[in-house]
């Protein structure tokens, strides 16, 4: 049987028996909530300043480069995909983040126009959820796929 290094297990939150879906999974919630809270924070602080549809783009675009980094090293350790094609492949999935959580944005502005920030971000928390979702499907499965030799 062979030992984890220690720096590989200094990272895992497996055990001897944890599957490599298991071990993705929990590392993107972690990944995921962190990266939810920082988005609706900053989208909260920005929207103080700026429209909700920029304050979305602003948040969305620096939490997407950070989540999808965070994913590379730590959800999908151990892929061949490199930095750059890994966020240039996230690209689409940004693109399907901000049309989605502006849509939501923009529904509740139309019935909600004198809604505050924090009401705006209540409601893009559960949009950013469902885009979180997505994108752990599309990263598994196209962007950090293991492939056979």
């Amino acid at each position: 049987m062979r030992r984890p290094s220690a720096r590989h297990s200094a990272f895992a939150f497996t055990r001897p028996g944890r599957s490599t879906l298991t071990r993705q999974v929990l590392w993107f919630v972690v990944i995921g909530v962190a990266s939810t809270v920082a988005q609706a924070l900053l989208y909260w602080v920005l929207r103080h300043w700026s429209p909700p549809i920029l304050a979305n783009l602003a948040s969305l675009l620096v939490v997407t480069v950070l989540n999808t980094e965070a994913n590379r090293r730590l959800t999908f350790r151990g892929s061949a995909v490199r930095a750059l094609p890994a966020h240039l492949a996230a690209g689409g999935l940004f693109v399907l983040a901000y049309l989605v959580t502006s849509g939501a944005l923009l529904l509740f502005r139309h019935y909600r126009p004198t809604s505050s920030p924090a009401a705006e971000t209540l409601v893009l928390a559960p949009s950013f959820a469902l885009v979180t979702v997505v994108r752990f499907t599309v990263l598994r499965m196209v962007v950090f796929r293991r492939r056979h030799r």
